[in-house]
């Protein structure tokens, strides 16, 4: 067991840490206009990570200990094409959920 001690000294840190990441973009650059190259490309950053947040679970998920199953693959592709579709992330995400959860209701 860890000490109580080294948990606040960790929890302590991590939020000094998370603190000043975000200082460095608000409280340092908040106030200025960025370059046009870069708002370009934080544009794409939420493209990214979605998928990137996605993938694992739809590749290997913990409920069936890591095998690919349909329910979960059929979903990300529904979701998926409503994103392509609809160009909504609201919309892409809420077929994904609910064929999602039609499909675990369906197989189970």
């Amino acid at each position: 067991m860890i000490e109580t001690s080294t948990i606040w000294i960790v929890i302590i840190l991590l939020g000094l840490g998370t603190f000043l990441i975000r200082f460095s973009f608000l409280g340092l650059i908040g106030d200025r206009k960025l370059p046009r190259w870069i708002t370009l490309h934080l544009n794409y950053v939420a493209v990214a990570v979605m998928p990137a947040l996605v993938a694992p679970l739809v590749v290997w998920p913990e409920a069936t200990g890591g095998a690919l199953d349909a329910p979960r693959l059929l979903a990300a592709l529904a979701a998926l094409a409503a994103g392509l579709a609809l160009r909504s992330a609201l919309w892409s995400v809420s077929i994904g959920f609910g064929v999602l959860y039609f499909m675990l209701f369906v197989v189970s």
